[in-house]
C-alpha cells in the first residue's frame, strides 16, 4: 500500500525551502487541494489536519505546507508580507502541478483565507474556494499588533508578540497590505465560494463573512460555525467545518459521492499530539476524531476526558451494549439502559499486590447500572450477571499483554 502521508520540501517564491505534507485518500485520488494556514500559525495546526482529513475520507489529496519563515519552512518571516504568502501558494501550486496535479480546491483559514481568495485567479485549474474565518480586509491584521503600529512606522522594525510567541514585524508588511483588496478580488472571483465564520469570533467578526458574502457572486454559500473560537480549536467544530467543506466540494469539483473511498475501517487507533496546551491529543479511528487532555488542575486544557475518563467510557458503553444484545436476542422488553462508571486507584496497594496475589487490585471501577422496561425481577438479575460478560469488563478483569514496537516518524 502506498504510503498515505508525505513530508515534501518545494521551493517558495524566495528561493527558501518550505516544508510541506501530502495527505492521501486511502482509495483513487478524485481531485487535489491546497490548504492555507492562518497568520503564524502551520501546516500542523489542527484546523489544518482535520480539515485534510475530512477531505482525504472524499478521495481528495491535500498539501498544506508552512508558509516562508514559519514552521519547518526556511526563510525569515520579517522579510514575509501578504504578497509573498500569495507568491509562495502559487509555488505550491505550481509544485503540485509538476508533480502531482494542479489543486482543483483552495482551502483558507483566517489570513490564508483572504490569501486563497487573492490567488484564485492565478492558478487556472481552481473550481472552488473553501475559506474559515476570513477577513474581508487583510489590514485586520494589524489588530493583533496594533500597539506598535507607531514603532514600527517610525523605526521601521517592531518585535511583536503573537500567540505568545515573538515575532519582527517590518514597516514593508505594513505598507503591502495597502495593495490588496480581499473584496476585489471576491467579487472577481468567479468560482464557487464558501465563506465559514464563527458569529461569536473576537478576533475576526461576523461582519468580516457578512461582506465577503455580499461582495461575491454566485455560486456562494455561507455556514455559520457557532460558538466556535477564530482558531477553531475546539476538534467538534473543526471536524463540522472539515466535514461540510468535503461535501460541498463534491458538488462543485464533480466528485460523486457513491464514489468516496470507504471510510477507514482498520481497527487501529492513532493518537497524536495536537500542539495546543501541554497534553492536548487527537484520537482518530476510522471516520472518527475525539479529543483526550487533563483536567486544568493537572496542567491541562480539560478540552476533552482524560485516559482514564476513555477507560470509563469504554467499560460503560461496552456493558449497556453487551446487555442491549442479549435483551434483543431474548426478546426482553427493555426500554432504556444507563450506566455510570467511577474509577479509583489505590496507590498503597501496589506493595501488596507484588506478595499477594488475591488481594484486591489497585484499580477499582464501580458500575450502577440503570434499566427499565416490563420484566419480573428474575429477568433482571440474569440482566446484571449478563452485564459481567462485556468484554471489556473481561479484559480489565483478567488483564491484558501490551507490546510495544518502536516507529520510525
Amino acid at each position: 500500500m502506498a504510503e498515505q502521508n508525505r513530508r515534501l520540501t518545494f521551493t517558495g517564491a524566495t528561493g527558501a525551502e518550505l516544508a510541506a505534507r501530502l495527505d492521501l485518500p486511502k482509495g483513487p485520488i478524485k481531485a487535489y487541494a491546497l490548504f492555507a494556514h492562518c497568520f503564524t500559525c502551520s501546516k500542523d495546526f489542527i484546523a489544518a489536519r482535520t480539515v485534510s482529513a475530512a477531505l482525504t475520507d472524499s478521495g481528495i489529496a491535500v498539501l498544506r505546507f508552512d508558509f516562508t519563515g514559519l514552521g519547518a519552512s526556511g526563510g525569515e518571516f520579517s522579510s514575509t508580507n501578504f504578497s509573498m504568502n500569495i507568491a509562495d501558494l502559487c509555488s505550491a501550486a505550481a509544485f503540485m502541478r509538476d508533480r502531482y496535479d494542479a489543486p482543483s480546491l483552495l482551502v483558507g483559514h483566517s489570513l490564508g483565507g483572504a490569501a486563497v481568495i487573492a490567488v484564485a485567479h492565478m492558478i487556472p485549474e481552481v473550481k472552488a474556494v473553501a475559506t474559515i474565518a476570513a477577513p474581508a480586509d487583510v489590514h485586520h491584521v494589524k489588530n493583533q499588533f496594533a500597539d506598535h503600529l507607531d514603532k514600527i512606522q517610525t523605526e521601521g522594525t517592531a518585535e511583536v508578540s503573537l500567540a505568545g510567541r515573538p515575532f519582527r514585524i517590518d514597516k514593508q508588511f505594513i505598507d503591502d497590505l495597502e495593495q490588496h483588496s480581499i473584496l476585489e478580488c471576491a467579487a472577481d472571483l468567479h468560482r464557487a465560494f464558501l465563506i465559514m465564520h464563527s458569529p461569536t469570533d473576537e478576533t475576526v467578526g461576523i461582519e468580516n463573512a457578512s461582506r465577503l458574502f455580499v461582495a461575491a457572486k454566485h455560486p456562494k454559500s455561507f455556514v455559520s460555525l457557532d460558538n466556535a473560537d477564530h482558531l477553531v480549536t475546539n476538534p467538534v467544530d473543526a471536524t463540522y467545518a472539515a466535514q461540510v467543506i468535503a461535501a460541498w466540494a463534491e458538488r462543485y469539483l464533480n466528485i460523486d459521492a457513491a464514489a468516496r473511498p470507504p471510510a477507514l475501517t482498520e481497527k487501529k487507533v492513532h493518537v497524536s499530539e495536537t500542539g495546543q496546551g501541554r497534553y492536548q491529543n487527537l484520537i482518530q479511528t476510522g471516520p472518527h476524531r475525539l479529543i483526550a487532555d487533563e483536567p486544568l488542575a493537572l496542567g491541562g486544557l480539560g478540552s476533552g476526558p482524560s485516559p482514564y475518563d476513555l477507560l470509563c467510557a469504554a467499560l460503560g458503553a461496552c456493558t449497556t451494549m453487551t446487555i442491549r444484545m442479549y435483551a434483543e436476542r431474548k426478546k426482553i422488553p427493555l426500554d432504556h439502559l444507563s450506566c455510570v462508571v467511577d474509577h479509583e486507584k489505590s496507590h498503597e496497594q501496589d506493595a501488596e499486590l507484588v506478595t499477594n496475589e488475591t488481594a484486591m487490585k489497585p484499580d477499582v471501577f464501580t458500575r450502577k447500572i440503570t434499566i427499565s422496561g416490563d420484566f419480573d425481577d428474575k429477568t433482571r438479575d440474569r440482566i446484571f450477571e449478563i452485564a459481567g460478560r462485556c468484554p471489556v469488563h473481561r479484559t480489565l478483569e483478567t488483564g491484558a499483554t501490551v507490546i510495544t514496537e518502536r516507529q520510525d516518524p
